[in-house]
C-alpha cells in the first residue's frame, strides 16, 4: 500500500477497550533511514526512560554495515548525533564492501548464486566460512565473491594446520608421557625463536584487535601458523621423538596461546583444540578459551637478534628450496653445497648446520661480500622516468644501453646512477628502475641454480651437480621414505620396532642400500635388516626410489 490510497484507512485502537478511538495515520512519515540513525537513543526510550544507562552506553563502541550505508545508516546517525548531542554517532566502524556470489554478481536468495550455508557448515565447518570472510578484502571496503574453493582453502590454510599441530603435540605426547606446561623462557634456539615470534603475535594481534582490524589480525596469525607447522615442529621432529620436554613445554605453551588468541575468529576450532590442551577434551564452560585471560605479550621473552636471523635463515631456505625444484632436484637428494652472498650473511653461521640439514645440503658456504658471486644490475624504467627526464630521456637511454648503470645504497634505498655522454650522472631512485642480480659464477647455459633473497637483499647459488656417492644417499634415503609409509600402511604405532627386508632387481638401488644400511635402521627403528630378500610373511609394498627405480619393500612388528 502507498500514498495516497493509504491516508485515509482507519482501524480501531487495540489499546481502547471501549473500542470508542480510531488508529488514523500519521502523515508526517519520515524516511526510514531516519528511523534507523534514531536506534541509538530510540531503542531505550531516551529521554523519557533509562536516561542514565544512555549516558554510560552511549555513543556505541562499534558498529558494522557494508560500504553503501555511507549515505544512509552512517550519515543519518551522525546528523542526528550531532543535531541532538554534539557528540559522534560511534567509536568505532567497519565499512565492509559488497558480498558477490560465485558468480560474480551481487549476493541474492534469489538467485542463490552462493554455496548452501548448511551445506558449507556441515562439510568444511562453520570456522572456514567465518575466517574466509573474516581474512578476505570485504572488511577493507573491497567486494568479495564467495566460493566453495575459497572456503576449502580456509580449512587447508588455517583451520588443518592448528588442528594437525595439535594431533601432532598429543600423539608424541602421548608416546613419551609428557603433558606439557606453560613456559616463558627456553635455551633451545628453535624453542627461543618460535617464543619471540609468540610474543610479537600476541602483540601484533593485541594492537590489531584493539582497531578491529580484523584483516590485519587474520594475516598475522596465518603468518605464524606458517613459521610453527612449516619451521618450528618440521624442525624439532627429532627432538619430540627423543621426549625433549623442552620442545613439548615449548609446543604447548604456543597452542594454548595461540588458541586464546585466535579464539574470537576461529570459536569452534580453538575451542575444542584448548579443552584437549587443557582440560582433557572436555568442552565446558568453566574451562572454556573464550572466558580464559586474555595473554599479554610480556608473558613471553623476545630475543629479537635471534628472530631476526632465524627468519633470514628462513628466507634462505626457501630461495634455496626454489633453486632444488627449479633444477629438479628432490628434497632427499643430497647436494654438495650452498652459497649464500648477501651483507650480513656470515653472521648466520651458527645457523649453518640447521640450514645444511633443511636443504640436505653438506657444506654452508656464507659471504658478507656479494662481488665473488653476483653483481647487482639495474634496468630503467622508461614510463617514470619520462616526466623526470624530458628531453634528455634520448641520451639517458643510449648512455644506459652503452655503459649500463653503477647500483648503491642511498640515503632512501637503492638507487642507480646512469652517466651521460657529457659526463653528466643521472641519479635514479629504486622505484625508478627494476633491480636484479647477475651471478658472475653463473653458466651461460644453467639459468636455474641461483635464486635471490627477498628484497632483492642478496643471492643463494646451489652447487647441483650429483655425484655417485650423492646419487647412492639419495637412493638410500628414498628407501627411507618407502619404508615409513609402509609402516604406515601397515597400521604400525610410531614407536613399534620392525624386521626390514628390502630388495631391488636394479644393482644401484640394493647398493646403496648396503652402503647406507646404518642410517637406513636408525630412522626406520629396525632391530634387523636384510637387503636382496623378502619376508615370507609380513606386509609387503611395492615402490620406487630415485628416477622410478623399483624397490621391494617387506616388514613386520619385531616380536621382541
Amino acid at each position: 500500500l502507498h500514498r495516497p490510497g493509504i491516508d485515509k484507512l482507519t482501524r480501531p485502537n487495540p489499546d481502547d477497550p471501549t473500542g470508542q478511538s480510531m488508529m488514523v495515520r500519521v502523515t508526517e512519515v519520515l524516511d526510514c533511514w531516519f528511523e534507523s540513525g534514531s536506534m541509538p537513543f530510540a531503542q531505550v526510550h531516551y529521554p523519557f526512560e533509562n536516561k542514565d544507562w544512555f549516558e554510560h552506553h552511549y555513543p556505541g563502541d562499534f558498529i558494522v554495515e557494508y560500504i553503501g550505508q555511507t549515505r544512509g545508516w552512517f550519515y543519518t546517525l551522525h546528523v542526528l548525533a550531532t543535531a541532538l548531542f554534539d557528540r559522534p554517532a560511534f567509536r568505532t566502524c567497519i565499512s565492509h564492501g559488497i558480498v558477490l556470489g560465485s558468480d560474480g554478481a551481487k549476493m541474492s536468495k534469489s538467485l542463490k548464486n552462493y554455496p548452501d550455508v548448511r551445506e558449507v557448515f556441515d562439510n568444511h565447518g562453520s570456522d572456514a566460512m567465518r575466517w574466509y570472510l573474516m581474512s578476505s578484502p570485504i572488511l577493507r571496503g573491497g567486494d568479495f565473491s564467495v566460493t566453495e574453493q575459497g572456503i576449502r582453502d580456509a580449512v587447508r590454510q588455517v583451520v588443518l594446520p592448528i588442528w594437525n599441530t595439535y594431533s601432532f603435540f598429543t600423539m608424541y605426547a602421548n608416546a613419551a608421557d609428557h603433558a606439557g606446561r606453560l613456559v616463558t623462557e627456553a635455551t633451545d634456539p628453535l624453542d627461543q625463536y618460535i617464543l619471540g615470534k609468540l610474543h610479537v603475535l600476541v602483540r601484533d594481534v593485541t594492537q590489531l584487535m584493539d582497531v578491529y582490524d580484523l584483516f590485519g589480525a587474520c594475516a598475522t596469525i596465518r603468518s605464524f601458523l606458517d613459521a610453527l607447522t612449516n619451521w618450528y615442529v618440521r624442525r624439532s621432529r627429532d627432538r619430540f621423538w627423543d621426549g625433549d620436554g623442552a620442545a613439548f613445554d615449548t609446543l604447548y605453551t604456543v597452542l594454548v596461546t595461540l588458541c586464546r588468541v585466535a579464539a574470537p575468529l576461529l570459536p569452534m576450532t580453538t575451542e575444542a583444540v584448548h579443552a584437549g590442551l587443557t582440560n582433557g577434551g572436555v568442552v565446558d564452560v568453566e574451562h572454556s578459551v573464550h572466558l580464559a585471560d586474555w595473554p599479554t605479550e610480556a608473558a613471553f621473552t623476545s630475543d629479537h637478534l635471534l628472530v631476526a636471523s632465524m627468519d633470514r635463515v628462513r628466507d634462505v631456505c626457501s630461495a634455496a628450496s626454489a633453486v632444488r625444484k627449479a633444477t629438479n632436484r628432490r628434497v632427499r637428494q643430497p647436494l654438495a653445497s650452498l652459497t649464500v652472498a648477501a651483507p650480513g650473511a656470515a653472521q648466520l653461521q651458527e645457523y649453518a648446520a640447521i640450514i645444511a640439514d633443511e636443504l640436505n645440503v653438506k657444506n654452508v658456504v656464507l659471504l658478507d661480500e656479494l662481488g665473488a658471486v653476483a653483481t647487482p644490475v639495474a634496468k630503467p624504467i622508461p614510463a617514470k622516468l619520462g616526466p623526470k627526464l624530458g628531453a634528455r630521456m634520448k641520451d639517458f637511454m643510449a648512455a644506459f644501453k652503452q655503459h649500463g648503470a653503477t647500483v648503491s645504497s642511498g640515503p632512501s634505498g637503492m638507487q642507480a646512477t646512469v652517466t651521460l655522454a657529457d659526463g653528466t650522472p643521472v641519479t635514479l631512485d629504486e622505484h625508478e628502475f627494476e633491480f636484479s642480480w647477475k651471478v658472475a659464477a653463473q653458466d651461460a647455459e644453467a639459468t636455474d641454480n641461483w635464486a635471490a633473497l627477498g628484497a632483492n637483499s642478496g643471492v643463494v647459488l646451489l652447487d647441483t651437480v650429483l655425484t655417485d656417492e650423492l646419487v647412492a644417499e639419495g637412493l638410500a634415503r628414498d628407501a627411507v621414505r618407502a619404508v615409513q609409509q609402509a609402516r604406515k600402511d601397515a597400521g604400525l604405532h610410531i614407536s613399534d620396532r620392525i624386521e626390514l627386508w628390502l630388495s631391488s632387481t636394479d644393482s644401484t638401488v640394493e647398493a646403496a642400500m648396503r652402503n647406507h644400511q646404518s642410517m637406513i635402521e636408525s630412522e626406520v627403528l629396525a632391530v634387523s635388516f636384510s637387503i636382496g630378500t623378502g619376508a615370507s610373511e609380513g606386509f609387503a609394498a611395492h615402490g620406487t626410489v630415485g628416477d622410478d627405480l623399483p624397490l621391494h619393500v617387506s616388514l613386520r612388528r619385531a616380536t621382541a
